[in-house]
């Protein structure tokens, strides 16, 4: 294919479509390298539109180290709306990459990351407007080879047919490595086909070529066993770990969108791994063990960062950033540091038991004191034993007091619905902790405008957890649930107005789970939809529930399974899961002994500061928990002489 720009051919359509600045391209520090001096060539999509495909750090970081070795040229493809999906077609411009409007079928390798399994339709939708066959047996030696990474490729199988290969974990030093594998074979006149470069990938150990695995089923639909069909592939293919993180502070150079996008700043990845060990929580299971960036490390990367882009807000981003060992010196260093520039910062939701006044101020102090968002997740002091969610509600009183009596006005909750053993009771005590909070507010406080806002999410089971065999709470008993909670809240005459409830419907959460923990028979439900219209399944307004549960209907009984036997069936301990063969460092008999004290409502500790728990991850990966305090001090860079 040719690796002409096709700009002239698109940018006569720009006019006649929404927000045309998010497909020119041309951001600052985006990088354009020449063609014809690389030999390795990767197009990267988050399967988003660009307003929030472009703001991810995963897609960013490796779009850096990419561009940074010699010969290897990266660029970036975001999914298009239905309106220019609608003109591309009619007008034959295949999808193209935002640095240098190539077409996407005339690179090396075509990379996905999937931070959630909804942006499945958009992959197909940009391999066929890229000319790339859907399905990976249909490619030729000139086709990319289609490769998925991000937390969703964790259990690929339900995209199996359609990508070439995933790589599970960290990134960075993986792309490096598939790089000079595809080097060395292009060099070589590429021999074998596409066959031999996928057999080379596959040989390392840790990248899945579904093509060289066969599944095969017993009589009841479970699966039998999954066996590689050709020698030299590994039975088990492994994650990546990238042990420690000052080596790549990546994004040194983090890109500033031209259109509005979901986050307007700089962010800096502060640790990777959490062992709180949250049941229900695929990232921090999947992202063991700990591995922390040092405070002089982060200052550093905040002080490029900002000097590259000009934000005027930091993030400082991890599973659970308050836990960082150093997080009051890192927020006081840079607080101190950036005093007359007024750069605000900002934690993601931050946990009761980690929260105090002190940080809080820091990361006010020099910018704008918005609400503060914590996670229960669960309504009922038994449900946050079920889930292993440590904190109690007078630990919720005790913070919520402290923020109310420093001058904040607001506190949003995160809970979820339809967690494992969950009944009516449990989530509607979420009512009455919203209650609580509220009117210890108003008593902290001496002021009536105390506001809470309650956001509930669906429960949707995922591998490599605990709760990887539980069952899923049904679309209709969600709703049902929910809208028992939403009637307590609304019939209090004293609290309810100034509690907001937010919660979404049990529907995206039945396909999200359908997704999750399917196996490749459900890759004929995902590309019906497509071809059914399915696009953006992420977002509210173009998701539709019937059309996936009409192709479901169509197409699974074939395999004589359907929806629910995926989402609320309970699976059990001789089950083989349709992941297994994908080593996530997690010991399964941990797993299942951590399930079943879930049962139980039996709590355990974060290991990070107790003795091993044996999930398995540091011996099997030869790894090991990185935290501080490193004893530094975050020093002004340099000094300045007045």
């Amino acid at each position: 294919m040719s690796a002409a720009s096709v700009f002239p051919q698109l940018e006569a359509l720009l006019p006649h479509v929404q927000k045309p600045i998010q497909y020119v391209g041309g951001e600052l520090n985006s990088t354009v390298k020449d063609w014809d001096s690389c030999d390795v060539r990767w197009t990267l999509m988050y399967p988003d539109a660009y307003e929030v495909g472009l703001p991810n750090q995963g897609v960013m970081i490796l779009y850096e180290v990419l561009n940074e070795r010699e010969g290897v040229l990266a660029e970036r493809t975001y999914s298009v709306w239905p309106d220019l999906e609608e003109l591309m077609r009619e007008h034959n411009v295949p999808q193209f990459t935002v640095d240098s409007h190539r077409p996407v079928g005339a690179f090396d390798v075509f990379g996905l990351s999937f931070s959630t399994e909804l942006g499945y339709t958009n992959m197909l939708t940009a391999l066929d407007l890229a000319g790339i066959p859907l399905e990976s047996k249909d490619r030729t030696v000139d086709h990319p080879i289609v490769l998925a990474g991000g937390h969703a490729a964790f259990n690929p199988e339900p995209i199996a047919d359609f990508i070439d290969c995933a790589v599970v974990g960290d990134g960075e030093q993986a792309v490096l490595e598939i790089t000079e594998i595809i080097r060395a074979w292009k060099a070589e006149g590429r021999p074998g086909g596409r066959d031999e470069v996928l057999f080379r990938l596959s040989k390392t150990g840790g990248v899945y070529v579904p093509r060289f695995y066969d599944v095969e089923y017993l009589p009841d639909g479970r699966i039998g066993r999954v066996v590689p069909n050709r020698s030299g592939v590994p039975w088990r293919v492994s994650k990546h770990t990238v042990m420690d993180l000052d080596e790549w502070p990546y994004p040194k150079q983090p890109l500033v969108p031209l259109a509005e996008t979901v986050h307007e700043r700089m962010s800096v990845e502060i640790f990777r791994g959490c062992t709180r060990g949250c049941r229900f929580c695929q990232a921090g299971m999947i992202t063991r063990p700990v591995r922390e960036r040092s405070i002089t490390g982060i200052g550093e990367m905040v002080d490029k960062g900002l000097k590259a882009t000009g934000f005027e807000e930091v993030g400082l981003l991890s599973l659970s950033s308050a836990d960082h060992s150093e997080i009051g010196d890192i927020a006081k260093g840079l607080a101190d540091r950036y005093t007359d520039d007024k750069i605000g910062l900002s934690l993601p939701s931050t946990r009761v038991d980690a929260f105090n006044v002190d940080l809080a101020n820091e990361l006010t102090r020099n910018g704008r004191r918005s609400g503060l968002t914590f996670a229960p997740e669960g309504g009922s002091e038994r449900m946050r034993k079920v889930i292993n969610k440590m904190v109690s509600e007078e630990d919720l009183i005790r913070t919520v007091a402290t923020a109310y009596g420093n001058g904040w006005r607001q506190v949003k909750l995160y809970f979820m619905c339809g967690l494992p053993t969950e009944t009516d009771e449990d989530v509607l005590q979420i009512g009455d902790m919203a209650v609580n909070v509220i009117a210890k507010g108003r008593e902290v406080s001496g002021q009536n405008d105390i506001r809470c806002t309650v956001s509930i999410g669906g429960f949707v089971p995922k591998p490599h957890t605990p709760f990887q065999w539980a069952p899923q709470l049904s679309a209709e008993d969600t709703d049902a649930r929910l809208k028992k909670l939403r009637d307590k809240i609304r019939g209090d005459k004293k609290y309810g107005r100034s509690i907001g409830f937010r919660y979404h419907d049990g529907k995206p959460g039945i396909v999200e789970g359908l997704l999750s923990r399917g196996d490749r028979r459900v890759g004929s439900v995902i590309r019906a939809v497509y071809e059914s219209g399915g696009r953006f399944d992420g977002w509210r307004e173009h998701f539709s529930y019937d059309l996936w549960m009409n192709c479901a209907q169509k197409t699974l009984p074939e395999f004589g399974v359907d929806v629910d036997w995926y989402t609320t069936r309970e699976r059990t301990y001789e089950e083989v899961l349709p992941w297994d063969h994908l080593d996530s460092g997690l010991d399964k008999d941990w797993l299942w002994e951590d399930w079943q004290d879930a049962l139980d409502e039996t709590e355990v500790e974060d290991c990070r500061w107790t003795p091993c728990f044996d999930c398995g991850v540091c011996p099997q990966l030869d790894l090991d928990i990185q935290i501080g305090p490193t004893g530094k001090k975050l020093l002004p860079l340099s000094v300045v002489n007045k």
